[in-house]
């Protein structure tokens, strides 16, 4: 009797052993199969809010991601959070285009100012637009919103390559303040980082001007430092292989306010829109802000014939998402860090 109750005994514990020792199996093979979710790969997401291409909002981003536009992907070495949006989907209510982008939670002032960083590469914009417009063909990766007055921005970095091209650009445009009541006269003043800026156009629609010789390819990364402190803005670009370029713009003083300071890029560009209007002295001094950061797809649907600087005629599909996806009509750009906080003093060299 004693026997068969050993042995019964050691049987169980040997069992049971086998049991756990499965469990733990199962239960580690479960968990490496975890979602990684966007806040996995880059923590501030608590920070921000989130409008998608097909107008799904998030208003907390902890442990969330949204199949085909905010998730995260490995290119077999990094995770990188992934921006997706299509040519023709639901739009915020300032804005024509689509986009899949964070926006900052917290506002500030540009006199108190902030920061924003972001390593990057851009893996595809629209293959369909018109050559001459010049927003065809390009994504706004990060910015500045104004919040407050006429809503302008201070700032968006874009890149924009052409059909055909290998290489494409990377610019930053400034937006003017209007001064007045009147923001009808606005327009954005552009330069080129590398490449070309966002006035250089095509001869037809569909004749595209030379590639840019420094210019960026798709998939190749490069970051980003906006820094606004004290009202002045200092931008910082990096790429390896690139030049470092680097660039300072007042945003409490203007330097637009009166209609002989216009640029004459301001005045070819926009000659066929009649965009001609002067910035206030303060510029955006005392006006809250907020940053922005993903996938601000810049191409739409609408007639060039009716504003051949933003309206790019591109494909849309009658909004149908999956086809504008599947024929190339979309924008997507992968972040695999970034940071934001509080403006810093500019390092002295």
């Amino acid at each position: 009797m004693k026997s068969s109750l050993l042995f019964f005994s050691m049987f169980a514990v040997v069992a049971l052993s086998y049991s756990c020792r499965d469990t733990t199996q199962k239960t580690t093979k479960i968990e490496s199969k975890a979602t990684v979710y966007p806040s996995d790969v880059i923590p501030f997401m608590d920070q921000w809010r989130m409008l998608c291409g097909d107008g799904t909002k998030f208003e907390e981003l902890a442990n969330i991601e949204h199949k085909d536009y905010f998730y995260v992907t490995n290119d077999n070495k990094t995770d990188w959070v992934v921006y997706k949006t299509p040519n023709s989907g639901i739009t915020s209510r300032t804005s024509s285009n689509t986009r899949t982008e964070l926006g900052q939670k917290k506002y500030w002032t540009t006199e108190t100012g902030g920061k924003l960083t972001g390593s990057l590469k851009v893996m595809h914009v629209s293959t369909s637009g018109d050559a001459r417009v010049a927003a065809s063909y390009s994504v706004v990766v990060g910015q500045i919103h104004g919040n407050e007055g006429h809503e302008n921005e201070p700032l968006k970095i874009f890149y924009k390559k052409f059909p055909g091209h290998t290489k494409g650009s990377v610019f930053w445009n400034y937006e003017i303040n209007t001064a007045g009541d009147d923001n009808s006269g606005r327009w954005d003043y552009s330069t080129a980082v590398w490449g070309y800026d966002m006035s250089v156009v095509g001869s037809s629609p569909t004749i595209s001007p030379e590639e840019p010789k420094d210019g960026i390819a798709l998939g190749e990364e490069f970051s980003y430092e906006i820094n606004v402190y004290n009202g002045i803005m200092y931008l910082t670009f990096k790429s390896e292989g690139h030049e470092t370029k680097t660039f300072t713009k007042n945003l409490i003083k203007s330097e637009f306010a009166k209609k002989e300071d216009i640029p004459e890029q301001i005045w070819t560009l926009y000659a066929a829109i009649g965009r001609d209007g002067v910035e206030r002295d303060q510029a955006y001094a005392g006006e809250l802000q907020n940053f922005k950061q993903g996938a601000y797809n810049q191409t739409n649907g609408k007639n060039p014939e009716d504003n051949i600087v933003w309206s790019t005629g591109s494909e849309t599909y009658n909004g149908d998402i999956a086809k504008q996806y599947a024929n190339g009509c979309y924008a997507e750009v992968w972040f695999k860090n970034a940071t934001v906080g509080a403006g810093t003093a500019p390092s002295k060299k």
